[in-house]
């Protein structure tokens, strides 16, 4: 199975990246789903993941990624110069995580929120689960 991304779906900044992901991978790596969808549900539970998951999650080859992990390992499958982003792997989870935490707990004032989920542009839709 494809890499999956799973995001909060009612998060802008979440929202805005999953637009800034599908806008860099051309070749369609990836597919999504949201925290909230059914699909994504059953995805965190078919992996064992905490319902409380607020942070954007990778499903790759069957292992599960979490926060800079995650966004890390996306980078690396993008266009262009962010798969250089990739090398920052070698900085300390827990350093790199606190960043990672410092945007997540100021996503929604920062950057707001929407009453429910975007719905995908019809050229992309096949690629949201």
């Amino acid at each position: 199975m494809q890499p999956v991304i799973l995001f909060d779906g009612v998060c802008n900044f979440c929202d805005a990246s999953v637009q800034f992901i599908l806008e860099r991978d051309r070749n369609e790596t990836f597919l999504f789903a949201s925290l909230q969808s059914d699909a994504g549900q059953k995805l965190l539970k078919e992996h064992d993941v905490s319902d409380d998951v607020d942070s954007m999650v990778l499903i790759e080859d069957g292992k599960v990624y979490y926060k800079s992990a995650a966004a890390l390992r996306i980078s690396r499958h993008l266009d262009g110069a962010w798969k250089l982003l990739y090398i920052l792997i070698l900085v300390p989870a827990p350093l790199r995580n606190m960043v990672y935490d410092l945007i997540a707990k100021n996503r929604f004032k920062w950057f707001g929120q929407k009453d429910s989920c975007m719905l995908p542009p019809p050229n992309v839709r096949r690629r949201f689960l």
